[in-house]
């Protein structure tokens, strides 16, 4: 039985349209929590929510920095 290739689960064509909608939701979850952050005193803060914002906005950045340097041909 011969080896099958390995391949992306994602068809390329679909790289740059990846890219432009996490970096968005990113970037909307960023502002949101900047948005907390300026407008919430320091009694009312909450760190889980803090640091689940931090975190998802973290990750669909990520995703979308690593999508749009594969979509630009930068494998990595």
């Amino acid at each position: 039985m011969a080896p099958k290739p390995i391949t992306s689960p994602v068809p390329d064509s679909w790289y740059p349209t990846l890219s432009v909608f996490t970096l968005a939701i990113g970037l909307v979850l960023t502002a949101s929590f900047f948005i907390y952050e300026a407008t919430s005193s320091r009694k009312t803060r909450s760190l889980v929510q803090e640091l689940t914002t931090g975190a998802v906005a973290s990750i669909f950045l990520g995703f979308g920095s690593l999508f749009l340097l594969i979509a630009s041909g930068v494998y990595v």
